[in-house]
């Protein structure tokens, strides 16, 4: 039974202000040290238990998403773009179906 990392990176880049921004939220900056949040946030789920990580984000942001996870040697990683921001547990929710229709006794560790 794997764990599948599911990463929100949602969003709107009010909360960091003035350095975060709508189209480039907190979330892909190198606050911490060289690698951006997302990043250090996908390195915590490294290692032969983990599955490869589902990552939701907005359309804007799926680029970037996948540049931030080529970067950091990510490989394997499902993008799911959330239509709308409804908050975490619609996110989850989807998540849950997309990592279910594969691997259904798999155990789902969300990250924020």
């Amino acid at each position: 039974m794997a764990i599948v990392p599911v990463i929100l990176s949602g969003g709107t880049g009010t909360r960091l202000w003035p350095l975060s921004r709508e189209g480039y939220p907190k979330q892909f900056w190198p606050l911490l040290g060289a690698e951006t949040m997302l990043q250090q946030t996908a390195a915590r789920a490294m290692g032969g238990e983990f599955g490869p990580p589902v990552v939701v984000c907005n359309e804007a942001h799926r680029f970037l998403v996948a540049e931030q996870l080529r970067e950091a040697k990510i490989a394997g990683a499902r993008i799911l773009l959330e239509p709308a921001g409804r908050n975490s547990a619609p996110a989850i929710a989807a998540a849950a179906l997309l990592v279910a229709e594969q691997s259904p006794e798999a155990v789902l560790w969300i990250m924020a």
